[in-house]
This record gives C-alpha cells, sequence and structure tokens, in this order.
C-alpha cells in the first residue's frame, strides 16, 4: 500500500481514517528475534539478522502482521553503513543490506496479504476480503544506537559531535532508505534536540521526498534523555513539513500520559506512542533490569491504552521487551474502546 502521492500533509490523517481512527503499531524487535534463536550480543543487534537470517526478520514481522499491527518498522534500526564497513563489507554491500531491510518488510505484508485472502475463502467474509491498511515504515536508530555504548540512552555525544556531524552520519542511510519502497520513515528513539534538529535538516534537503515520524525517548516524563526540554524537541519536529507525527517510544509507560499532553501543546499532528515494558536498560551490562514500577504484564501495560487515546495518541504500539501478544492485547483493548465509547474520536478528526 503505497501512498507517496498523498502530501505530507495530509499522509499520515488520512491513513488514520482509513484505519478507523487509530493505528497499530509493532513490538519489540530484538527480543522476538531472540525468542526465535538469533544471537545479538553485536555492536550491530538486530541489524546482524540482515546478514545472518533474514528469515528470521520476515518472521517476526509476518508474526506482528497476524496479531493486528498496521505499522511495521523495519530491521534497520541499527543499520548503518558505517557499522556495516566495520564488520568488513563494502559500502555497496552495506547499502544492499539497508534497501534489504525494506524489501523484507515488503514481502512479509504481501506475504500477509495472500495468506489473508485465502483464508477469507473458507468462510465468505467480506471484512477479510478487504486489505487492512499497512505502511512499511524504515527505522533509524540515533547516533548512539550506532555506537552501542549506551548514548542513545543519555543523549550525551560530546562537544564534538555537532549537527553537522551528524547530518553527515545519517544523510546517506536515510537517502537510501528514503529511495527504497518504504512508505514512510521512523526516526526512533532520538535522544536530545541537536538530532531532532539534524534529521530535520536532512528532510528538507533536496531529493528527500518521503513521510516521517519523530519519536522521543524519556526517563522522567519531562524531559527527553539528554535532558532537553520535550516541548522544544517536539517544536522541533512541528516544524518540519515532512513530519506527519510526532511521538515517543522506549519510554516506560508510567510516563507516557504527560507526554502526550505536552507534546499536544505544541503540534496538532498525530501523537505516537510506543513505549517499553517498563524496564530499564543496563548499558554496562547490556540487560535490561526491572524496576519497583516494572513488570507489567500485557494486561498491565495496555490498561493505560484508553487513557492515553483520551489524551490524544493515535498510534500505538510497543517498544523494547514488547511482544506480539502486547500488539494483539493492544488491538483488543482498542477495539473494545471503540466500541464502548463511539464518541471517541482521534487527534486528526476533531
Amino acid at each position: 500500500m503505497r501512498l507517496h502521492n498523498m502530501t505530507c500533509n495530509s499522509f499520515m490523517s488520512d491513513f488514520l481514517q482509513n484505519c478507523g481512527g487509530y493505528a497499530v503499531i509493532d513490538g519489540g524487535f530484538a527480543t522476538e528475534l531472540e525468542r526465535h534463536g538469533a544471537d545479538l550480543n553485536d555492536p550491530l543487534w538486530s541489524a546482524k539478522c540482515l546478514i545472518s537470517s533474514p528469515h528470521l526478520v520476515r518472521r517476526v514481522h509476518l508474526d506482528y502482521l497476524d496479531a493486528g499491527a498496521n505499522i511495521i518498522l523495519t530491521a534497520s534500526y541499527q543499520a548503518t553503513i558505517q557499522g556495516f564497513e566495520s564488520k568488513g563489507l563494502s559500502t555497496e554491500e552495506a547499502e544492499l543490506l539497508l534497501r534489504r531491510s525494506v524489501e523484507i518488510a515488503c514481502e512479509a505484508r504481501e506475504i500477509y496479504y495472500e495468506n489473508s485472502t485465502k483464508g477469507s475463502w473458507d468462510f465468505m467474509d467480506d471484512r477479510n476480503i478487504s486489505r487492512r491498511p499497512i505502511l512499511v515504515a524504515a527505522s533509524i536508530g540515533s547516533y548512539g544506537a550506532y555506537l552501542a555504548d549506551g548514548s542513545e540512552y543519555s543523549g550525551n555525544y560530546g562537544d564534538a559531535v555537532s549537527i553537522q556531524t551528524l547530518k553527515d552520519f545519517h544523510r546517506r542511510r536515510l537517502e537510501i532508505l528514503a529511495r527504497s519502497g518504504a512508505d514512510l520513515i521512523a526516526f526512533e528513539t532520538i535522544p536530545n534536540k541537536l538530532e531532532a534538529k539534524a534529521y530535520a535538516e536532512l528532510l528538507e534537503e533536496e531529493g528527500i521526498n518521503i513521510p516521517a515520524w519523530f519519536c522521543f525517548n524519556s526517563k522522567d516524563g519531562i524531559n527527553v534523555v539528554s535532558g532537553d526540554s520535550i516541548l522544544e524537541c517536539a517544536s522541533i519536529a512541528d516544524s518540519c513539513n515532512q513530519v506527519v507525527a510526532v511521538g515517543v517510544n522506549c519510554t516506560p509507560p508510567r510516563y507516557i500520559h504527560g507526554l502526550i499532553l505536552s507534546i499536544a501543546k505544541v503540534t496538532d499532528k498525530p501523537i505516537a506512542i510506543y513505549p517499553n515494558s517498563g524496564e530499564t536498560y543496563d548499558a554496562e551490562h547490556k540487560q535490561w533490569v526491572k524496576s519497583k514500577s516494572s513488570g507489567e504484564s500485557d494486561e498491565g501495560f495496555v490498561s493505560y491504552i484508553g487513557k492515553w487515546h483520551e489524551a490524544g495518541a493515535s498510534l500505538f504500539g510497543g517498544c523494547c521487551r514488547t511482544t506480539p501478544n502486547t500488539i494483539r492485547a493492544i488491538c483488543r483493548e482498542l477495539s473494545n474502546s471503540d466500541q464502548s465509547s463511539p464518541s471517541l474520536t482521534s487527534k486528526t478528526e476533531k
């Protein structure tokens, strides 16, 4: 389902309208790859599977589509030309892997559509025959994700890293992904306003013509992880014409409601939220640690969904340590809320 003929201004609002007012994003990727047997103890993290086991990448995409996701994110979060080259690959091979990340997601979407259509003949159900709107979002992780030193969770890149440094680092990857067949770019886990500015400037460069969303991460519910104000960061995203949604990801669920209210103060664009499980990442030991406030079950996680919807969010999913079961529960909760509160409308419909 390619929507590039739409203007950026209407891209996401039209998509949400086609979905019934809200859409569901997929969930944690690395956790699922590991569940299927992948070893991700590597600086490339989930992007390693683009080299070693692309069939597992496709399998995880299909698991989330089966769970009800309307938007699947590619396995390119930690896929960078520089990272692949450090593994001994050529620039050409690195660029091919970036394109392949999108191709695999698009293949999964087509497989899902084919299987859904075949299955529908057994029941002759018109609702199954009609295609559920599904977008492929090309994921771009932060500079800190490439460094693989935990700085994506602190936003502290040091004084030597400038906007120009970040633009030079991200430019070629963005160019490739923008022309790869993806429906939009997902800039994820943005840790500071410096990187948000770099992304916004890159999107405005000639030849980059694709919708995008900006999602930041927070550890206090007020600021992004660097300490920069979420209001400032969301304002940067709002000022960029190609940004079609603004939100937060990889953030504990308990902070999401307040962040939605803050973001809504500075933008009328749809708000996307896909929190982590509530655990905290220990960069030194490279593992997730449960906190006193974490440990939410899928049921506990999704108990917030109605409140987040009422606060103004219209795109919902999960990040690290969430699963297809989480996404399935989110779909069920949204469906139940929609049936019990028919007057509830999304931000784009107000």
